[in-house]
């Protein structure tokens, strides 16, 4: 039986055309395709040896064109495999995972251990993409250490002193240095889509790197092959300890008596401190 060419609209034909370079559903592909080469004419059989199909396939696509349209040519929503976890359980590992930097392994341990479930891997880690998270590598983090108080008092007095070196009355620098350690690096981890996964930050014998930012655009740095003191360090706006000695006070006064002010950030505060981003590089 020979049937009639299909008539696509122009806009219908361009729909199709677009549909059948798609790389992202090879199936609406193939059946764009068909509703194309039956649109200019060729035989259904000859469209069956070409993509390899059985009649009654390629008839299937001509019908379900003519009844819907582009719409027909769309793969319908499949219900799939019912969930073998429960919200319970989907928001008790999301819970897990948020508070400790897990494997999948781990996971599956404590799910099996709390709920008696037992999943492969690849499922838990569909299920995890799911309720938003992602595998990423952790970051360190000193946040929960801090006084909430000083923080906010010091975001408010910096903010103070960006307006001074903006109107050209001081000379602003960021001044902190950088560890590099021969230590154990930051792993990955389920964590939540845009957010970070924190860790708790570890100290070790480390090359030390000095760095002022300056609000003019200067960027300087030295670098330390030897153990740093609190003589090496009259710059730091950081509070350790090694910034805020006693050897250093007679210093600090006289760089005071210079024009010179230290402001020493609250402990556990980084971000307040601008070089650190380039720190982080």
């Amino acid at each position: 039986m020979t049937l009639k060419a299909l008539e696509p609209t122009k806009e219908e034909r361009e729909k199709l055309e677009t549909l059948a370079r798609s790389r992202r559903d090879w199936r609406t592909r193939e059946r764009s395709r068909t509703i194309l080469m039956f649109s200019d004419g060729v035989p259904a059989k000859e469209i069956a040896r070409w993509q390899e199909l059985t009649l009654e396939a390629v008839y299937e696509r001509r019908y379900r064109w003519l009844e819907k349209g582009v719409l027909g040519l769309l793969d319908t929503p499949r219900s799939g495999a019912p969930s073998k976890l429960s919200p319970e359980q989907i928001a008790q590992l999301k819970i897990w995972a948020s508070e400790e930097a897990l494997t999948s392994m781990a996971l599956l341990t404590r799910l099996e251990e709390k709920f008696g479930v037992r999943l492969h891997r690849n499922t838990l880690t569909g299920v995890l993409k799911r309720a938003g998270l992602v595998w990423k590598r952790t970051r360190h983090s000193l946040e929960k250490k801090r006084d909430e108080q000083q923080f906010r008092q010091a975001q408010a007095d910096i903010g103070d002193l960006i307006q001074q070196a903006q109107r050209g009355e001081i000379e602003l620098a960021y001044v902190d240095e950088a560890g590099y350690a021969h230590a154990q690096p930051n792993r990955s981890a389920w964590t939540p889509v845009g957010e970070r996964h924190m860790i708790e930050a570890r100290r070790g014998k480390r090359l030390n790197v000095v760095g002022a930012l300056l609000s003019s655009g200067g960027l300087f740095a030295v670098k330390l092959w030897e153990t740093t003191t609190a003589m090496l360090f009259v710059g730091f706006f950081g509070n350790a300890s090694v910034h805020t000695a006693k050897a250093l006070q007679p210093y600090l006064r006289l760089l005071h008596k210079q024009g010179l002010t230290l402001y020493f950030l609250p402990s556990y505060s980084p971000e307040l401190n601008r070089i650190e981003n380039f720190c982080t590089r």
